[in-house]
């Protein structure tokens, strides 16, 4: 299996461990990603409302190259970077307008898209064409007995997201159960915003967020949280001393890219996933995994 792969403009920083993990857990299961050739950032879903032509341009601009390089289907792991991508190929498909304006842009620089290529989120590809029994057959480490809460974010399966239920996602619990985890699939917090860029500009009510869906996964009693987005990975786990300050708590919850989790279940070595690179440590839930 091989699908062309856009990293996004954070796994070159804080999300350094998400591409590094990915990359780790795809080899493991036989899956080839190439990497998009001279990819920029996608502008993330905020510019959107700031200059709409300019972020259907520059995203599209990544969609072109992809369109270019490779038939296969563009895999991509954070969510914004996803919701970003996915809506710019849908109105690029469905809107003649921004297909027009969108195109005499990118001419300016040699360029074209026509709409056509798949945008696919990582738990897609897992999910829908490896598949929950393939990958339950691939397990060498079953995450037997450990409670692991998913944190889906606000942008993992809405607005553009049509691999999952957009309001109550499932396949990460799925992805997870079919790993041997003892997955928490109901908790407060669980789909709702951790609060994104917010946290740089209304910290309190970031903080607030936060608080309410690591209260929500401390009270059901989980071992760890699993993240799909760079940015809620961050807020999670870097901001839980802010948290636990502000609010009187003393929250000490693993939190992990859900990449880094899988990729201990499929054999990977902890350094080969920059498990180490966590702020709050993981070793408890490591030693946790059945040899």
């Amino acid at each position: 299996m091989r699908y062309l792969y856009y990293p996004g403009c954070s796994s070159e920083a804080t999300g350094k461990a998400y591409d590094i993990s990915t990359r780790a857990l795809m080899g493991k299961l036989g899956v080839e990603l190439v990497e998009l050739d001279d990819w920029n950032c996608c502008g993330a879903t905020s510019y959107f409302s700031v200059r709409e032509l300019d972020s259907f341009a520059i995203a599209a601009r990544n969609l072109a190259i992809a369109q270019k390089q490779g038939d296969e289907d563009l895999c991509v792991i954070c969510n914004a970077c996803y919701t970003t991508l996915a809506k710019t190929n849908r109105y690029m498909a469905e809107s003649p307008e921004v297909h027009e304006a969108v195109n005499g842009a990118l001419g300016a620089v040699g360029r074209s898209y026509d709409g056509a290529k798949a945008v696919r989120h990582i738990m897609d590809v897992l999910v829908n064409d490896i598949g929950l029994e393939a990958l339950g057959e691939k397990v060498t480490r079953r995450l037997t007995g450990i409670k692991v809460a998913c944190y889906y974010g606000c942008q993992y399966s809405r607005p553009m997201g049509d691999f999952d239920d957009p309001e109550l996602p499932v396949t990460m619990d799925k992805f997870f159960q079919a790993l041997g985890a003892d997955v928490i699939t109901d908790y407060a917090g669980k789909s709702k915003c951790c609060g994104g860029m917010m946290m740089l500009t209304k910290e309190e009510g970031a903080l607030r967020l936060c608080h309410e869906l690591l209260k929500g996964a401390h009270d059901a009693g989980a071992d760890v949280i699993v993240c799909a987005c760079p940015l809620c990975e961050m807020n999670v786990e870097g901001y839980q001393p802010r948290v636990n300050k502000t609010f009187g708590t003393s929250f000490d919850i693993p939190v992990m890219y859900f990449t880094q989790l899988a990729g201990l279940a499929f054999g990977a070595d902890p350094r080969q996933l920059a498990i180490d690179k966590q702020i709050v440590s993981c070793d408890r839930v490591v030693a946790a995994i059945p040899a």
